[in-house]
């Protein structure tokens, strides 16, 4: 091959390159804004309790899950974007970042790939790590059961244990109505390579949404044993979903409908 062609290839290579960068930029930007039109707009979103994320040093942020694609993600990171000077890192499986734009989006935010530690090294470096305790199955629950916390695993609890990180429970209202869980098509998830594939709105419902951050639970001091800390997880773990569903049912009342 001549250097002349060699050069023309290297050329259109970096030219590619650029215009799949510039495309990906304008998608993620596409994205943020239809974000802040869904939380203002559509959803009319009220967050109260900014003032309980400390201010500094390590938080665990621990939030429900639901609604079948897991926008709820997506949105309390909008909203914590925006009443925070500081970022929140969220463990998201592996699954997201497959996702074109939305992955890139979700990255560039402060999420983090899931892993054992769930964001250890963020939380020793003074940092906020977000979670969801109920995993895939917060998203799994039918609909007459919504709201219904499913069980929390104890992962972020051994994590706050070992980093001495406080745990700030938080509820979010209004992703079950925006995304009603009806079933789900196996298949489907077969085909696309996906853990589930629900039978749900395409878009979603106008429902209104309501963020409430409860009261910091502070962590235990560190145990020196593995069993002791395994112990004050257990409950840790506890008493951080009781918090979260506590708040859920108190905020549930606060709609007099879910679309309103």
């Amino acid at each position: 091959m001549s250097e002349s062609m060699t050069d023309v290839i290297e050329v259109a290579g970096a030219e590619l390159r650029n215009a799949r960068r510039m495309l990906g930029d304008a998608g993620e930007d596409a994205w943020d804004r239809f974000l802040d039109w869904l939380v203002d707009d559509y959803f009319r979103l009220e967050a109260v309790g900014m003032e309980n994320i400390p201010a500094e040093g390590p938080a665990v942020v621990v939030a429900n899950h639901s609604g079948a694609w897991g926008l709820d993600a997506f949105v309390l990171q909008k909203v914590f974007a925006r009443g925070l000077a500081r970022p929140l890192h969220v463990p998201a499986m592996p699954l997201v970042f497959r996702f074109p734009v939305l992955g890139s989006y979700a990255r560039k935010k402060g999420a983090i790939p899931l892993e054992p530690t769930l964001g250890m090294e963020h939380l020793t470096a003074g940092e906020l790590v977000g979670v969801f305790p109920e995993g895939l199955a917060g998203l799994e629950k039918p609909f007459r059961k919504r709201y219904q916390l499913r069980p929390f695993s104890p992962g972020f609890a051994l994590t706050a244990v070992r980093a001495g990180a406080p745990v700030v429970p938080v509820s979010v209202i209004g992703a079950e109505e925006a995304y009603p869980r009806i079933g789900e098509v196996p298949a489907l998830a077969r085909l696309f390579g996906l853990p589930c594939f629900p039978i749900t709105t395409v878009f979603p419902l106008p429902a209104k949404w309501l963020v409430t951050i409860g009261e910091p639970i502070p962590a235990p001091p560190r145990p020196e044993s593995y069993a002791a800390r395994a112990a004050a997880a257990r409950l840790l773990c506890a008493e951080s979903q009781a918090a979260v569903q506590a708040l859920v049912d108190r905020e549930r009342r606060r709609r007099d409908t879910p679309f309103w």
